[in-house]
């Protein structure tokens, strides 16, 4: 595993410390730093991997002269791949912190779980985890074909496969079937479970399938599908970068072929 999540730290591995700072985060020699800056707020400990440690905490002041402030998504690609869900995981802890000092239903300031990660109103009771929103992708193939779209905000030349949030009392096999239809107007069958995957952006927790093409012509939903085609398996566009989990259903059903 690339996650482990015991309550104290592993005696046999070494410290690195996720620090954050805005909206980035710092890396050391394209690493995260072993340890924390004179001036830091907030620490936690978040898991650990075959690696290391990871705690997280954020910058006060000014970052050490060898640091270098990168993206959470730069950060992702640039790290190894088993620190992809370690850092989702602290960026999505930080992320909850930040939006829930006050409960939504008295407005009295929150206190920490001390058992877990989760907050408690000690006015009212209500109680607050760490937010997940669950999001399928879809790859739909047929024949010798997969169908590929981009979103506006894609970069340019970039084909992904589709994907959408669950809407509240849906299942995701039923989020699947809705988005294929909503997006692209085309009908699946016979979907296959993939693979899961953490990312933080902002806290989606990904759900990947395969499917088949049913029936239906393209028909881009406008505003959210720029374009949509079919690419023989052989001629594909640019898709999205290793880490992602696009990039890791292209590559299984490729391979599974």
């Amino acid at each position: 595993m690339s996650l482990n999540l015991p309550s104290q730290p592993s005696p046999l591995l070494p410290v690195q410390w996720c620090v954050f700072d805005g909206n980035g985060l710092y890396l050391q020699h394209d690493t995260l730093p072993a340890t924390p800056p004179a001036n830091h707020t907030g620490s936690r400990y978040i898991g650990h991997n075959a690696t290391a440690n990871l705690f997280a905490t954020e910058l006060l002041g000014a970052p050490p002269a060898d640091w270098q402030l990168l993206s959470l998504r730069q950060a992702l690609l640039t790290l190894p791949a088993d620190y992809t869900a370690m850092l989702a995981r602290a960026a999505q802890l930080r992320r909850f912190d930040h939006s829930h000092r006050y409960c939504g239903a008295c407005a009295a300031p929150l206190l920490a779980n001390s058992n877990d990660h989760g907050k408690h109103c000690p006015s009212c009771g209500e109680l607050y985890y760490p937010r997940l929103s669950p999001a399928m992708m879809v790859l739909i193939y047929r024949d010798n074909e997969v169908l590929l779209a981009r979103s506006p905000h894609f970069a340019p030349g970039m084909y992904s496969a589709l994907a959408g949030f669950v809407e509240a009392g849906e299942s995701v096999e039923e989020c699947v079937h809705r988005e294929a239809f909503e997006e692209v107007g085309v009908r699946v069958r016979n979907l296959r479970y993939m693979r899961s995957q953490s990312w933080p952006f902002p806290h989606s927790l990904m759900l990947a399938f395969t499917a088949e093409y049913d029936s239906g012509d393209i028909t881009p939903q406008p505003g959210e599908i720029e374009d949509a085609a079919w690419f023989p398996v052989d001629q594909l566009p640019l898709t999205p970068p290793p880490r992602s989990i696009a990039h890791f259903l292209l590559q299984d059903y490729l391979a599974g072929r």
